[in-house]
């Protein structure tokens, strides 16, 4: 194993030293941390089924192999980047005595921000006001108050984005905006409702993944709340941002934060054709969370739904791949 892993980080070391572009490194990066198939992240993932006596050598060497790949992939960012500046004397010189041009375009909002701004309105109208906080987040509000348990997958190091300074040692990018729930649940008394729209960060890139993405999450509190009530506001919801005949279905999952979690499915048109489509997860918030708050769950009952700004968007205009978003190319942004 401790033979495998050397050659795992030669060959990555190998490869980032030749690679000409940040897609090359992009691809580098997914095959040896990828969620699915990382070569790495899977020696990591299997430590916990090694002989114990296996497990201190394979895990030191798997993490130095890791540290190692991931600053060489940083610095061979860095030198493409310089390269590309250094390019720019020649590749884009400006004759500063050309006539102007007279027509001036005036920007507009970028398709992410216009979707959240019509999400706060349409929630607004249904009695939901915004709660706001930190990207930069601590264990407690992240992933203890929400019930993962300490030895929940999505604590892992292939997933989460952990602060390396020492000031900030035990926080992390967050991971979903249930964060700023857990906040506000904290500052203020039920009943309450409420969306978290931000940031959030992930160690994700593909076509439909990015390191950092958009969620939106949806709480609220009161007496007597029920599956009916979720259905209804969510539905409404996406009626006016999506597709005024969008359906939704139920699925049966598990999140750590409500019982019973939910899978959200939406039947949209796809091609002309109608598709139930993933949209996200939702459920009736766990007891425990009420309680990490100090709500009583004999009193108070909620619901929570949370799904990403860019898979929506996606499926409101087609869009195949959501690394165009963050591009910034005038051509496909002007579409919006």
């Amino acid at each position: 194993m401790l033979e495998k892993i050397e050659n795992l980080k030669n060959d990555a070391l190998a490869k980032i030293k030749i690679a000409s572009s940040e897609e090359e490194l992009k691809n580098i990066e997914l095959e040896y941390f990828g969620r699915k198939a990382g070569k790495i992240g899977e020696i990591l993932k299997a430590i916990p089924t090694l002989e114990p006596k296996e497990r201190g050598a394979v895990g030191k060497n798997a993490n130095i192999a890791k540290k190692d790949v991931e600053a060489g992939i940083a610095a061979r960012y860095f030198e493409i980047e310089e390269e590309k500046y250094a390019s720019l004397a020649t590749s884009e010189k400006i004759d500063v005595t050309e006539p102007a041009i007279n027509k001036i375009e005036k920007g507009k909002r970028h398709p992410l921000s216009k979707f959240m701004l019509e999400c706060e309105e349409v929630f607004g109208k249904l009695g939901f006001e915004v709660a706001e906080g930190y990207e930069i987040e601590d264990d407690f509000h992240n992933f203890e108050a929400l019930n993962f348990t300490p030895d929940h997958p999505a604590r892992e190091m292939q997933d989460t984005f952990f602060i390396e300074n020492e000031e900030l040692k035990g926080y992390v990018l967050r991971t979903q905006t249930s964060d700023m729930q857990i906040r506000f649940m904290e500052e203020n008394k039920p009943p309450y409702r409420i969306i978290a729209p931000g940031k959030v960060y992930r160690k994700d890139s593909d076509a439909t993944h990015s390191p950092m993405f958009h969620q939106i999450e949806c709480l609220m509190i009161d007496k007597n709340v029920s599956l009916a009530n979720l259905r209804f506001i969510l539905l409404s919801a996406l009626r006016e941002l999506i597709d005024p005949n969008v359906d939704l279905r139920f699925r049966l999952s598990y999140f750590p934060f409500v019982e019973p979690g939910l899978e959200v499915d939406a039947l949209l048109k796809v091609d002309g054709k109608e598709t139930w489509l993933e949209i996200g997860g939702a459920g009736m918030v766990h007891e425990n969370v009420l309680k990490n708050v100090n709500i009583d769950p004999k009193k108070w009952n909620g619901f929570a739904f949370g799904f990403g700004i860019e898979r929506m968007v996606m499926i409101k205009y087609g869009v195949k791949d959501l690394r165009s978003f963050f591009e910034n190319d005038l051509r496909f942004l002007k579409q919006f």
